[in-house]
């Protein structure tokens, strides 16, 4: 992936991981958008890092979906590149006398379904590009789950799947497809987890994976070092161990 001269759209952009890609991006010659849910976080944003376009979208919505894709592209002709980065992680407690499906049902809209969704919306725009591609924000979890958050490590689970499956049907096509595999960074997805000591330095985070991402060719996976004893557990027949590790009994 050229990692300079694109025009960018990245979800869940106003804060944590996406905002620091938006800003890593913008750093070195993109135009980036970000799109989030709440208008005073993308006011602040763009308030923080001048250059960036913002805009509303609720990823859970299919409806908002299409209609964002047709004004997206109608207002950035040139856009190239999808991060599919927008998330939410809850706990759950399946064992509980009465478990509610609330949380894994929203999990499952944002985490799951908006990605699909809006990468199917975005596809006739990006194969119409020279050079275009789709970056799906996957998880360490995804190979690894964390039992208290079931329904997240699922989706991040079902989105590494479908992004292989992407990637195989469009490789005769000019849209490269790539997925991004965080270990734990410190941000505020979880409560606490932005000054977690467990946690990765988000701008350590970044400047790896920018570093990734800029090798030629791009890996398909972008996994920093830290998220290796994940990816690599079932391979290296470690998994019981570090299903232990995080999952204590």
């Amino acid at each position: 992936m050229d990692t300079t001269g694109n025009t960018i759209l990245i979800t869940g952009g106003a804060s944590g991981i996406g905002l620091a890609l938006a800003e890593a991006f913008l750093a070195v010659g993109n135009e980036v958008i970000i799109a989030g849910r709440r208008q005073s976080a993308l006011d602040a944003a763009v308030a923080a890092h001048p250059g960036l376009a913002a805009y509303v979208l609720d990823v859970e919505d299919a409806a908002a979906i299409t209609a964002f894709a047709t004004r997206i592209t109608q207002a950035h002709p040139a856009l190239n590149v999808l991060i599919n980065n927008a998330g939410i992680m809850r706990a759950e407690n399946l064992a509980a006398e009465s478990v509610a499906t609330v949380d894994a049902e929203a999990t499952i809209a944002t985490n799951l379904l908006g990605p699909i969704r809006l990468t199917a919306a975005l596809l006739p725009q990006l194969r119409a590009r020279e050079k275009a591609a789709v970056i799906n924000v996957t998880s360490g979890l995804a190979f690894m789950p964390l039992a208290i958050t079931p329904t997240y490590s699922a989706t991040k689970a079902a989105l590494h799947s479908y992004t292989q499956s992407l990637r195989h049907q469009l490789r005769g096509a000019v849209v490269e497809v790539l997925e991004l595999a965080p270990p734990m960074v410190q941000t505020e997805l979880m409560p606490g987890q932005a000054t977690n000591p467990m946690g990765m330095p988000l701008a350590d985070y970044i400047s790896e994976v920018m570093g990734l991402l800029a090798r030629t060719p791009t890996p398909p996976e972008i996994c920093v070092e830290r998220v290796q004893f994940l990816r690599r557990a079932e391979a290296d027949g470690t998994d019981a161990h570090v299903f232990g590790m995080l999952n204590p009994a």
